[in-house]
């Protein structure tokens, strides 16, 4: 058997997830989180073998405040931890580069078809590659043109441009210096063919690199 850990701020979305998963016979939904942070104690338990990521946490109890970049790499980081697969809403390549740069195995989006998420928990259980054929694409289209996209790093300061956060406190946010912060958004402005902040994240949010208001 498979064991799931199903890992979801939403209550409803855990419930159809574990009906669907149910279905099957050779997976079996062992646990339940509605925070990251309860993922990653949960993750450790050695109770799982996939755990179903979710991305966005609303982070409505007392200091939940860990999104799911974060726990994946958190959970990813014990010794034979479980595989994640992230289950998600957003598809911007800030989300998709961060959670496989974190460790996740895979990615897909909630709309998926149910098959296709089945056969993903049992890629990720065997630990294979995961992504959703929109993703793969998405990822492609990226690498044939490596001198016009941001990097990781770029997005996660352009992130925090689109936040409202100062040089001063981007370079806080990421320890890095104002001067180092000055640099990522010249090279962020060049490849975008911008000349301001907030041409940078309106072009950014616009072809999905970042996520929209």
């Amino acid at each position: 058997m498979i064991r799931v850990l199903l890992a979801d701020d939403h209550p409803v979305v855990r419930a159809g997830l574990r009906a669907l998963l149910g279905a099957e016979p050779d997976l079996v939904v062992e646990l339940e989180a509605g925070t990251a942070e309860e993922a990653v104690t949960l993750a450790a338990s050695g109770q799982v073998d996939v755990v179903l990521m979710d991305l966005q946490f609303g982070g409505a109890l007392p200091g939940a405040t860990m999104q799911g970049a974060e726990a994946t790499r958190r959970v990813r980081a014990v010794p034979g931890a479980p595989h994640v697969l992230i289950l998600t809403n957003y598809d911007t390549d800030a989300d998709i580069l961060g959670a496989i740069e974190a460790g996740a195995s895979g990615y897909l989006l909630k709309d998926a078809p149910p098959a296709e998420l089945i056969t993903a928990v049992r890629a990720a259980a065997a630990g294979q590659s995961a992504l959703a054929p929109a993703i793969v694409t998405r990822l492609a289209d990226r690498s044939r043109v490596p001198e016009s996209r941001l990097s990781p790093r770029e997005v996660e300061v352009l992130g925090l441009v689109a936040a409202g956060r100062s040089n001063r406190q981007i370079g806080q946010d990421l320890f890095l210096s104002e001067a180092t912060v000055k640099s990522h958004l010249v090279h962020i402005f060049g490849k975008l063919g911008v000349g301001s902040r907030t041409s940078a994240v309106a072009s950014a949010r616009a072809s999905g690199t970042i996520r929209g208001a």
